[in-house]
């Protein structure tokens, strides 16, 4: 048997970005430079991140036979439960169809008190989008990803204030992360200190997109390989910056 992977489940999706030489201004027109289509998707740009990063990995979402598809169903329960779970030590869902989500979780927690300890894969989740029923996710992960975006609709200031006030709401022994784009991110453990680590801003910003999922995904990558909460970010907020400053992901990884 091989080395176990990294699954992450959520969405696969076409980007397709459009370069123009100013960002435009409301009810005009601009001509474009440049376009690209490319692979999105929270989900399967964090699996893209952990592949270049050197870990075994998988990813679980719906594809589409051509480049274009509408109303691609989320993975169920149903779904979820072909997957053989002896095959992975961390499996990350990104937010989606939370009610179905928690049931996936909760067969995976049941598998873990079936094996031995060295065995027991980690569950992480991703809460992006502010929506309600994405909230009952925080207590279900041994490691919350928490957006900005869900902070500040909370009503929280900054990435350390989130993490005091919402880690009542993760499981007991958990890592609650946030990252907070430019001023880096902060994370918090059972021992509920907060730590932080700075942005890593490339010379020049070339593009941003995916940014936040290249963070998530080498944070999971440094926790799932022994470093801790405070290496694990300085790790995710360095990788995040070295993709700001290339266009997609090849050459994200800095050898040597």
């Amino acid at each position: 048997m091989g080395e176990e992977k990294i699954l992450c489940i959520g969405l696969v999706c076409l980007d397709i970005i459009n370069v123009v030489d100013n960002y435009p201004e409301e009810d005009t027109d601009s001509r474009c430079l440049s376009q690209r289509w490319q692979r999105g998707g929270n989900a399967s740009n964090s699996c893209t991140v952990i592949s270049l990063l050197g870990a075994p990995c998988a990813f679980m979402g719906s594809l589409a036979p051509g480049r274009v598809a509408e109303n691609l169903p989320d993975v169920t329960a149903d779904d979820f439960q072909k997957v053989d779970l002896s095959q992975y030590k961390w499996i990350h869902w990104e937010g989606r169809n939370a009610g179905e989500q928690v049931k996936m979780i909760k067969r995976v927690q049941e598998y873990n008190l079936t094996i031995p300890t060295d065995k027991i894969i980690t569950i992480s989740v991703e809460i992006e989008k502010t929506r309600d029923e994405l909230y009952q996710l925080f207590e279900h992960a041994d490691v919350v990803f928490v957006s900005k975006d869900v902070a500040r609709n909370f009503g929280y200031n900054s990435a350390a204030e989130a993490l005091r006030g919402l880690y009542s709401r993760v499981r007991k022994g958990a890592s609650l992360i946030c990252a907070w784009a430019e001023k880096g991110a902060d994370g918090m453990g059972p021992e509920g200190i907060v730590v932080h680590s700075d942005a890593f801003p490339p010379e020049a910003i070339v593009d941003t997109l995916g940014a936040g999922d290249t963070f998530n995904a080498s944070v999971i990558f440094a926790l799932s390989n022994g470093k801790n909460l405070q290496e694990a970010l300085a790790f995710g907020c360095q990788t995040a910056g070295r993709k700001c400053g290339i266009q997609g992901y090849d050459g994200i990884v800095v050898s040597g």
